[in-house]
């Protein structure tokens, strides 16, 4: 496999490109979506939730804390999550610029 050359790439590209990565993953934004609507930090229901085995709901949870749009917290036994608000408006920031400075032009 070759080299990405991510480092050609400014900061907010590299950024940018690294959570439309982890986003694509419809599991990922079904989990974001059930946890946003949720009043307390969420534990074990993820599971009953979304329909898909713990190992998976755990790896793809691993990827959401690991970009920042999750924290969690141990509580028991159990690991519960919840939507980290400034990574989330951070996100909401950038994609903002991105979309605002693409000029709207045709063919």
């Amino acid at each position: 496999m070759g080299i990405t050359k991510t480092q050609i790439f400014n900061t907010k590209q590299n950024e940018l490109a690294q959570f439309f990565k982890v986003l694509g993953h419809p599991a990922r934004i079904s989990i974001l979506q059930h946890i946003s609507k949720q009043n307390a930090c969420i534990c074990n229901d993820l599971v009953e939730e979304i329909g898909l085995a713990q190992a998976t709901i755990s790896q793809h949870l691993k990827e959401l804390k690991g970009i920042g749009l999750l924290q969690g917290e141990i509580e028991g036994k159990s690991m519960c999550y919840c939507i980290n608000i400034d990574r989330w408006n951070e996100l909401q920031e950038l994609l903002n610029s991105f979309f605002n400075t693409t000029k709207h032009n045709c063919c």
